[in-house]
């Protein structure tokens, strides 16, 4: 399958398709609470208008969905982040299964930072997703990711 990946801004029109993908059960796995995702694109140019919302298309055809984030702006309790705009997270999913196992994350990893590298200026970017999701886990790595044993997360440096 040939796969020519873009990243658009999230649209009020997506929200259904989103909501569909967030209760299927492989992505269920991973986010366990669809209504609090769905609250968070609703208020997208509110309360959460610091997350950067995308989704993720092949040619027109929505494939997946990804995010990226001040950590300053988030206050999530895994991290420490002590300067506005040094500090990032990115979440990402890939909602239609026939792109499933076939290279889409790792290129929706390489989009999103591409993101963050053009409209920040974030000197790390960490994510934490599951022991047990060995695929985003092997993912990051292939991006360049490591494990930070003592964190308990994966970072990237973008110094």
């Amino acid at each position: 399958m040939n796969m020519t990946l873009a990243l658009r801004p999230l649209e009020d029109k997506d929200i259904p398709l989103l909501n569909e993908w967030l209760h299927k059960p492989y992505i269920l796995k991973w986010y366990e609470d669809p209504k609090a995702w769905m609250d968070e694109m609703e208020q997208r140019n509110g309360a959460f208008s610091f997350i950067r919302h995308f989704m993720v298309t092949d040619e027109a055809t929505p494939v997946g969905f990804c995010q990226y984030y001040d950590c300053c702006d988030a206050g999530e309790d895994w991290y420490s982040a002590a300067v506005p705009g040094e500090m990032f997270s990115i979440d990402y999913l890939i909602g239609e299964e026939r792109y499933l196992g076939r290279g889409c994350g790792k290129q929706i990893i390489r989009l999103l930072l591409e993101e963050v590298r053009g409209h920040t200026h974030a000197k790390e970017v960490v994510v934490q997703p599951e022991e047990e999701n060995g695929a985003s886990c092997d993912i990051l790595l292939a991006n360049g990711f490591v494990f930070d044993e003592a964190k308990g997360y994966f970072r990237l440096s973008l110094s």
